[in-house]
């Protein structure tokens, strides 16, 4: 009978005590909801035992008096207790965020929309953020989830030459609908595909009444250049070595360019046109005519330095011309075809022990190219994008006797930027393999190394020795892989400058004798990137780690087109 006694007792005075903590609760929620601030923190500095909900009144009344690190721990509190309620990481980022400390608010977002991905405030709080550090594709990302932002106005600053009907084309957004994050990396897509921007950016501009204008800030590309300093320094960039590059952008305001190149070094004569423009005045597509005319003479050594006597050599001509078709068809993918027939023959022919009769197939070529880009990956918070790239090419040559060959390439490129905003710090890193089936001519076969006319770049492996090319690695396969980092030392909007590392491996498979060694190879160095009124430099510095060759190299860089 008294353990019964007591047991009742301990009920009696649990429930007694569950009742009073019911109680308090429910008053300090009525004092919550009617603002009183300072009750409410009195009131539940006064609880013995405090439940998950009075953290969270407790956090929320003194952020409301402004005592952010009392906020905060309260809500550590309280989160310990609930882990699984949103409230507790949304009312910490909102702690951060006026402590100013936008990456920890960051933080603490995102582990509430973990919780709850469709929660509006905190997907709108994430997307101001993004929004104030300058990331508008993130912003756009958790905009969208709320159905926002929505656009009223377009405005260019400053206003381009450009037709206006042929730059609202390449919008793929409209005044009056919501701007989602597909719709505007197609249109940046679309922009860069015009060939007139090398420079611009799409910012939003907030209106009182809660919608947005959208800004379209742009550098164009117009004529020779914009002014004579300008067209002077675009056109005559390569006079160091021989070469000019002579173009005309935006004709009659309608996007239509001409780029050539004009070489006139005796080891490597050289001269091409382009013509490109929208096809039917439609930014999604593009269409470009090609000629092409090289006379060039080959040495082909082990070595661009040093003792490397030469294994073979020759003098090509080269004639081609080329009409291609490309597509934009979103930010994400896009496609190009293309046909090329061109003429080869070779003159001075010393075979030495590298140069097969395989590889001397001369007479008119017949070539169709293919290319697919498509985006693999993109992380616009942490600003990382990863893309692939496949070409493929499919030829005849009509040589005694004829023979045909295939050409496969593929690539996978990533870009990087570390930090919140700004573009002090940029990662790049491409891995690309390539490999020939059939029997091609001599000048069809891949080249790991510096030269002007080749992008497979091998940094401390030049491609020419006393300006004649063959010094670089040769061969019908190839494995590459290039990493680098720049950073922003200094930019005044006409002048800039980015210095940084660099790291290139590769090996030729599958080799022509004698044309390049089967072992792996490995480049490191630094280099320094110079733009001028628009137009780069690269000027790098490489180290071969297998032979101990130093190399110093200097390259135009046309193309310096960028939307942030």
């Amino acid at each position: 009978m008294w353990r019964s006694f007591c047991i009742v007792l301990l009920l009696t005075i649990g429930c007694a005590f569950a009742e009073n903590i019911a109680n308090s609760d429910d008053a300090i929620k009525h004092l919550f909801d009617q603002a009183r601030w300072s009750e409410v923190v009195s009131a539940v500095e006064k609880t013995p035992t405090r439940s998950a909900d009075l953290d969270y009144y407790y956090g929320s009344a003194l952020a409301q008096l402004g005592k952010w690190d009392q906020a905060r721990n309260a809500f550590l509190m309280g989160r310990e207790l609930q882990p699984n309620d949103k409230r507790f990481p949304i009312e910490l980022a909102g702690v951060a965020f006026r402590q100013k400390n936008y990456s920890l608010a960051v933080h603490w977002l995102r582990q509430g929309l973990r919780l709850d991905p469709r929660d509006e405030y905190a997907n709108n709080f994430l997307a101001t953020i993004y929004y104030l550090q300058g990331n508008l594709q993130a912003a756009l990302k958790y905009w969208n989830r709320a159905d926002k932002p929505r656009i009223e106005n377009v405005g260019f600053d400053p206003a381009p030459r450009i037709r206006a009907a042929l730059l609202d084309r390449a919008f793929a957004f409209a005044p009056g609908t919501m701007l989602t994050l597909p719709d505007l990396l197609t249109s940046a897509t679309r922009v860069r595909g015009l060939d007139v921007f090398p420079v611009f950016d799409f910012k939003l501009g907030a209106r009182d009444d809660g919608n947005f204008d959208l800004g379209f800030n742009a550098q164009e590309r117009n004529g020779f250049g914009d002014g004579k300093l300008q067209a002077l320094i675009s056109t005559f960039s390569g006079a160091p070595y021989q070469t000019i590059y002579p173009a005309y952008y935006n004709l009659g305001n309608s996007a239509v360019n001409v780029v050539s190149l004009l070489r006139w070094d005796a080891q490597k004569r050289r001269a091409s046109m382009t013509l490109s423009g929208p096809l039917q005045s439609n930014p999604k597509w593009r269409y470009s005519l090609a000629l092409d005319l090289r006379n060039e003479n080959w040495a082909v050594r082990d070595s661009f330095t040093g003792p490397a006597p030469v294994l073979g050599s020759l003098n090509l001509r080269r004639e081609m011309v080329s009409a291609q078709i490309a597509s934009f068809e979103s930010g994400r993918w896009g496609w190009s075809a293309g046909v090329e027939v061109s003429y080869r023959d070779y003159r001075s022919v010393d075979p030495g022990t590298a140069i097969t009769p395989n590889l001397l197939l001369s007479g008119y070529q017949l070539k169709q190219t293919a290319r697919i880009n498509y985006e693999l990956l993109r992380i616009p918070e942490k600003r990382f994008l990863m893309e692939t790239l496949g070409t493929s090419e499919l030829a005849r040559i009509w040589s005694q006797p004829s023979r045909s060959f295939a050409k496969l390439q593929g690539e996978v490129d990533t870009q990087w930027l570390p930090q919140s905003r700004g573009d002090d710090y940029k990662m790049q890193s491409r891995i690309a393999v390539g490999k020939t089936l059939g029997n091609e001519p001599f000048d069809e076969l891949f080249m790991l190394g510096l030269e002007r006319d080749n992008d497979l770049w091998l940094r401390a492996h030049v491609g020419t020795r006393d300006g004649i090319k063959g010094s670089a690695p040769l061969g019908r396969s190839y494995f590459l892989s290039n990493w680098e980092i720049d950073k922003n030392v200094y930019n005044n909007g006409l002048l800039g400058l980015k210095l940084g590392p660099f790291i290139d491996t590769g090996k030729m498979f599958d080799t022509t004798t004698a044309l390049a060694t089967p072992k792996w190879l490995c480049d490191t160095g630094a280099q320094a990137k110079v733009t001028v009124l628009g137009v780069g430099v690269a000027f790098s510095y490489g180290k071969d780690l297998r032979t101990g060759n130093n190399a110093f190299y200097a390259q135009v860089e046309k193309s310096f087109t960028s939307s942030k």
